[in-house]
């Protein structure tokens, strides 16, 4: 098993479970989240402005902790958790 990160990032995660990186060293910008609002619109994908603490390449599963909805999610932030922590645990264990 793997050992436990202090990693804390900033993520935009989308309904369907997946995930960019917004920042590490330091807080986004009110600037930054907007566009990354705007990104998701313009996909037509909604998400959610998390907080991921955990590395999400290492065998033990990041916890996420829900900031703010983005372009108005429809589903809930559980919900595509769940799918992204199912989907870095397939790619872990193959």
């Amino acid at each position: 098993m793997g050992l436990p990160s202090n990693e804390k990032r900033w993520i935009v995660l989308s309904d369907d479970g997946r995930f960019i990186t917004l920042g590490r060293a330091s807080d986004p910008s009110e600037a930054e989240i907007q566009a990354a609002e705007g990104a998701l619109r313009s996909q037509r994908v909604a998400g959610w402005l998390a907080i991921m603490d955990g590395n999400p390449y290492n065998k033990l599963p990041p916890a996420l902790l829900e900031v703010r909805a983005l372009a108005k999610p429809i589903g809930a932030f559980s919900e595509a958790s769940a799918k992204l922590l199912s989907r870095l645990i397939q790619k872990v264990h193959s």
